[in-house]
C-alpha cells in the first residue's frame, strides 16, 4: 500500500498490519477490537526483532517515523534497540545479569577456581550470543541454540552452563523480570541424551607407592613434602596445602582439617603417623602459619598455601605421568582392602567418607580415630618401605 497518511489511518479499521512506505520497517497495527499502535520490524545481529513504538493515541505518525529511522540505524550499527529501551527502564542485559548473580554467590564458595571458571564458562558461551539482550527476552530457543553446538562434544561443560544458566533465570525470575517460567527448565528435553560414564581420576597401584615414595623423598622443595604428607594422611590436596600450625597436635599426633575445609563440611581428625610426624618436622620454621606455603607471597608479605599446579609439575619433573594427586587416596583404599584386610567402615573413615545408610549414619558418633590410626600407622610404614616385605594385617 502506499505510505501512511494522518487521513488514511483514521479511515482504516480492519484488523492487520499495514507498511508505511515511506519508512522501511514501519507498521500500523490494528487488533481485534480496533486499537491502533506502532510496530518497528527490523533485524537485529542477524534476526528478525518486533518492536512496538506506542499507540497511536499517543504517538503520531512523524514521530513513529522518526523512531523507527533512529532504532534502525542503531541495529545497521551493531546495537540492539529493544536492549537499549529495556535498560532505560531498569531491566538488565543478560550479561549483566550473570554478573550480579557471580557477585552474590561469590562469598558461598570456597575454591576461587570454581568461582572463576562459573562466570569464564558463561562469557565464553553464552555471553556471545544473548549478551547484551535484555534479561526477560531470552527465551527457551536461545538456550537451546547456545546448549546445542557443545551438548554432546562437551558433555561436561554444557551440564555445568546449563545449571548456571538456571541460576541467572531464576535470579530474573525472583527479582520479577521475568513473568513466564524458566527458559532452561526441561531444556534437556529437547537436546540429544548423552551417555555419561564416571570417570576415576588415574590413581599409582598400590604396590609402587614405596617406589614412589623414595623417589619424592630424594626431591627439595616444599611440594615434594606437601606432596609425601598427602600420601601418608591419605587427605585430599587442598586440606593438605591448606594445612595450618595451629591444626597440629604433635602430643596427640593429630591433625584437625577444619569443617570449611572438608568436602563434607565436618571437621575431620587425621591420626599422624610416624613418617607424617617427620614430614611435617622437615618443613617446621618455613611459616608461621602454614605448614605448606607457597614460595610466593601473598601482597601483604605473608604466607599463602601452595597452588594447586605444583604437583603437576612435580610429576613433570620426576618424569611421572599416568595419575593424579588425588588418586593416591584409591591407592590407599586399595592397599587398605587388599593388604591390610582393614574393616570397611576403618578405611572409608580415614577417607571421610559416609557409609551406610542415614540412619547408620545418624547413630554413628565416633570417628574410628583410635581404628583408624593402626591402620594409618601400617600404611605409613608401608609407603616410606620399613615395613619389609612381610605383608601387615591390621585389626583396626
Amino acid at each position: 500500500m502506499p505510505k501512511l497518511s494522518v487521513k488514511s489511518i483514521a479511515a482504516l479499521k480492519e484488523p492487520g498490519m499495514y507498511s508505511d512506505d515511506d519508512t522501511p520497517g514501519l507498521y500500523l497495527r490494528i487488533g481485534p477490537t480496533g486499537a491502533k499502535s506502532w510496530i518497528l520490524r527490523t533485524l537485529v545481529h542477524g534476526k528478525r526483532r518486533e518492536m512496538g513504538l506506542g499507540s497511536v493515541n499517543v504517538v503520531g505518525l512523524a514521530e513513529a517515523r522518526d523512531l523507527a529511522r533512529t532504532h534502525r540505524k542503531s541495529a545497521r550499527q551493531g546495537g540492539d534497540p529493544l536492549a537499549e529501551r529495556k535498560r532505560s527502564k531498569g531491566i538488565p542485559s543478560f550479561q549483566e545479569a550473570a554478573k550480579l548473580v557471580h557477585e552474590a554467590l561469590l562469598p558461598t564458595w570456597r575454591n576461587k577456581k570454581h568461582a572463576d571458571t562459573w562466570l569464564a564458562t558463561v562469557e565464553a558461551y553464552a555471553v556471545p550470543k544473548i549478551g547484551s539482550r535484555p534479561i526477560d527476552t531470552i527465551s527457551s530457543g536461545d538456550v537451546l541454540e547456545i546448549l546445542s553446538p557443545i551438548w554432546t562434544a562437551k558433555p561436561e561443560t554444557a551440564k555445568r552452563l546449563k545449571q548456571r544458566l538456571g541460576t541467572v533465570m531464576d535470579w530474573a525470575k525472583g527479582k520479577g523480570y521475568l513473568t513466564a517460567g524458566n527458559p532452561v527448565t526441561g531444556i534437556e528435553k529437547a537436546l540429544p541424551r548423552v551417555e555419561r560414564t564416571k570417570v576415576h581420576m588415574a590413581a599409582l597401584p598400590w604396590r609402587e607407592v614405596p617406589e614412589f615414595m623414595t623417589d619424592v623423598a630424594g626431591r627439595e622443595g616444599i611440594s615434594a613434602r606437601c606432596l609425601e604428607f598427602i600420601i601418608l594422611t591419605a587427605s585430599r590436596s587442598g586440606e593438605a596445602r591448606g594445612a595450618r600450625w595451629d591444626e597440629i597436635d604433635f602430643a596427640q599426633k593429630v591433625w584437625t582439617v577444619p569443617a570449611e575445609r572438608m568436602k563434607r563440611k565436618k571437621p575431620h581428625r587425621v591420626p599422624l603417623s610416624e613418617a607424617a610426624l617427620a614430614v611435617l618436622e622437615a618443613v617446621k620454621g618455613m611459616d608461621p602459619v602454614y605448614c605448606f606455603p607457597s614460595p610466593q607471597r601473598n601482597r601483604t608479605a605473608g604466607g599463602k598455601p601452595l597452588s594447586d599446579m605444583v604437583f603437576k609439575s612435580l610429576f613433570a619433573r620426576m618424569d611421572r605421568e599416568g595419575f593424579v594427586t588425588h588418586g593416591f587416596r584409591s591407592s590407599f583404599r586399595d592397599w587398605a582392602s587388599e593388604s591390610a584386610h582393614a574393616p570397611r567402615e576403618v578405611a572409608e573413615a580415614c577417607l571421610s567418607h559416609a557409609t551406610g545408610n542415614a540412619v547408620e549414619q545418624s547413630y554413628a558418633r565416633s570417628d574410628l580415630l583410635e581404628r583408624r590410626r593402626g591402620l594409618m600407622d601400617a600404611w605409613g610404614r608401608f609407603a616410606t618401605g620399613t615395613a619389609g616385605q612381610v605383608v601387615e594385617l591390621v585389626r583396626a
